[in-house]
Order: structure tokens, then sequence, then C-alpha cells
């Protein structure tokens, strides 16, 4: 237990940081939505969605057991395996961050988790029958699930609000995206909160300080809950911009439906302890809506980027946990080499995102997103309209060069 207590500490303060991380990261989940269609002000929206954050992480500890209990065999694992689990999962969560790219916080720190264990005590430390069911098929299943909800859910309410009074309608829906925004941030507190009450809890059982099997202590709840509502407050606004008008255009019933869809899938999962990604759940729900209303459109450029992000997550995670576990099993000074990494590439990070700063002032501007290869391709070949004449067009076939003038008869002589 001595030997143990500097790496503890290590170890807890870096999963506080990787929740605050996934707090300003996954803020878009909720507020995204409400603030590009402008039911809440951004800095109400983020205010508000970090109290219920905090209250949603003192719901629920049954995601926190199947991390600490499930996923990896607690018995073989070292407090310097979890360190870094955590350096993949924060240093993959800023870089999608510096990007705007919504991916998943969880499967960041799953991902993390699989390959540091792996890379410390093999294939058989990792139960792949809880990877499969809990992880890999809801991360699959849930966006699908809640995009046709969240379609469904949007026919319909335009379908049962054609005749309804058209201003009346849209400050209803407003106080329901409010209300469906709320509830999203208490699902992400009953969920992602859990993550990190998870990892470190297992941090204690690898480094003796509890029994194998023990739930969350109280001060893990709470310090999990206040790390990830105080990330949320401060707001992940180049996300938000991406999730609120990068990916499609939201009226505020597209809003209501889409978030009401992705609370309910994310409660359910948190209920039966399946770690899901919110954010795949809200993205899915977002280009539901967005193709729920007839004339809506998803920006498909933006979110192939986005699935190729959440493609990546899970292996980029692991090779760079599997990388820092082989560090850190040289000793104290690989710990600290690790460590000291960490910090200098959190701190590059930053330093680049203050090249173009993103904050509650600009977060609703429009992305600008240029045509896809694609469409410029069909432009470039689209013949002009009958009975016009394309401007700047050239002949193809020079014309034939005109002929020398015949030289003129010399005048007549005169007498």
């Amino acid at each position: 237990m001595e030997s143990f207590s500097l790496i503890l500490a290590i170890v807890v303060v870096t999963a506080l940081a990787f929740d605050f991380t996934n707090g300003f990261h996954d803020t878009a989940n909720a507020m995204a939505t409400t603030i590009s269609t402008g039911a809440l002000k951004p800095k109400i929206a983020v205010a508000m969605s970090a109290v219920l954050n905090l209250v949603g992480a003192f719901l629920s500890v049954e995601v926190a057991n199947t991390i600490s209990k499930g996923l990896v065999d607690e018995t073989g694992i070292r407090p310097e395996v979890i360190f870094a689990a955590l350096v993949g999962a924060i240093l993959w969560n800023l870089l999608t961050w510096l990007v705007g790219l919504p991916s998943s916080s969880s499967h960041a720190l799953m991902g993390g988790l699989v390959g540091a264990t792996v890379a410390s005590a093999g294939f058989g430390a990792v139960h792949g029958d809880v990877l499969v069911t809990k992880v890999l098929l809801p991360a699959v299943a849930a966006p699908v699930v809640a995009g046709l909800a969240s379609l469904l859910a949007t026919r319909f309410s335009y379908g049962i609000g054609d005749t309804a009074d058209g201003e009346a309608t849209r400050k209803g829906y407003r106080a329901g995206q409010i209300a469906s925004a709320g509830l999203v941030s208490l699902a992400h507190g009953t969920n992602d909160a859990q993550k990190t009450m998870g990892i470190i809890t297992l941090a204690l059982i690898a480094g003796g300080a509890i029994a194998p099997g023990s739930n969350p202590p109280t001060w893990v709840i709470l310090s999990a809950g206040l790390a990830i509502a105080l990330g949320t407050y401060i707001g992940g606004w180049r996300i938000i911009r991406t999730m609120g008008k990068g990916l499609t255009d939201l009226e505020p019933r597209q809003g209501f439906a889409a978030q009401t869809s992705a609370a309910t899938a994310i409660l359910a999962s948190s209920h039966l302890g399946f770690s899901l990604s919110t954010t795949h759940v809200v993205s899915g729900s977002v280009m539901g809506a967005g193709l729920g209303r007839k004339g809506g459109v998803v920006r498909w450029s933006t979110a192939t980027r986005m699935f190729a992000a959440w493609a990546l997550t899970l292996p980029a995670a692991a090779l760079v946990g599997a990388g820092a576990e082989a560090v850190t099993d040289l000793g104290d000074w690989g710990t600290a080499a690790v460590a000291v990494f960490l910090v200098a590439a959190s701190a590059g990070i930053w330093k680049l995102s203050r090249r173009e700063v993103v904050d509650h002032t600009n977060v609703v501007e429009e992305t600008g997103e240029p045509a896809g290869v694609v469409t410029t391709a069909i432009a470039a070949v689209t013949p002009p309209p009958a009975g016009t004449v394309a401007e700047n067009l050239t002949a193809t076939i020079p014309a034939p060069a005109a002929t020398e003038p015949a030289p003129a008869a010399p005048p007549a002589a005169t007498v």
C-alpha cells in the first residue's frame, strides 16, 4: 500500500483530468441543438448542463461497475496500467476537440484501457464477451436506433403541427427542447461520469486501497461528478459548432425530437449497464432529425469525417495506451516521462487551438463547408440551359486565320 500511494494519487488526478475533458468534449451532446436553434443562450445552456451532469452522477453506478468489475481482470492490473490507459483517452479527446469532431470519450477510455491491459497482461486479461456485448454492439446499434427514432419523431411532429398556430408551436417546441436538453444532460452525467468513477475504483482496487468487487466510494462519485460538471461549464465550443451547425440545420421541433430520442436511449443503456457512447447516440439523433424534415439535409462530408473518427477511436486510444504502458513498465522514471509527455502534448494542442478561437460569441456562425468533390465535378460538366450562352465560353476549334488583303493597284498614270 505504501509503495502505491504516489502512483494512486497520480492516477486519480489523471482520471479527473480525463473526466474534465469528457465534460467539455461532450457538452455538445446535450446543448448543441438547443444553442443552434436559439432556444437558450450559449452560456446559460452550458451552466444548466453542468448542474444536471453533477446531479446525474449520483443516480446510478451500473456503468461504473461494468468498467471496474467486468471489462478487464481487475486482479492482474497495476495502477500504472490505468494511468497509461488514461493518457491514451485524454490525448484522443483533445485531438478530436481541436478539429471539432464529436468522437466518443467513452470509447477513448475503453480503447486506452484495453490497449494498456493487453500490453501489460496479455489478451487473456480482457473479457472479450463484455467488450463485445456492452461496448462494441451498443456502439453500432445505438446511433442507428436513436437516428430512426428521431427521424420518426420529427416526421410525426411536423405532421401534427401543420394545423397549429406557427408562433405558438415554435414557443412550445422551444420549451420542450429546453426540457429535453436537460434530460440529455442528466443522462450524460448518469452514463459518462460513471466511467471515471469506474476507472478510479479499478485503480483503488489495483493499488490495494479497497477490496475487489467494491462499489465506487462516495468521494469518488462526488469528485467525478464535479470534474465533469466543470468541464461541461467550460464548454466545448468547437464540437458544439459542428454538432449544431456543421452536421445539419435544425428547427426547434427537430431539436426536441433529436434530444428526446437521445435521452431515452442513454437512460435505458445506463439502466442496463451498457458503456454507451452518448456522442454516437446524439449524433445519430441529430442526423435522423435532419432527414426527418421535408427538405432537410445532412452534410455527409462532415458526417463521413465523424464516422472515420468513430472507427479510429478504439484502436488509436488502444495504441497510445499500449505505448504508454510499455514506457511506464520501465520504472518510476518511465511513469514520469509519460506524465511529462502528456502535459507537453496537452499544452501543445491548446496552443494550436488559439490560432482560431471558437467560444460562446461565435459558436452559432455557419461553418462554411465547401462543396464536395462529386458536387464540384457534376457542376463542371453540366451543360448550360437551352437558349443561353455560357459566359467565358471559348471555341475549341480555332477560327481560320484572316487572309492577307490583296495589294492595291497602282494609280493610273496621268498625262
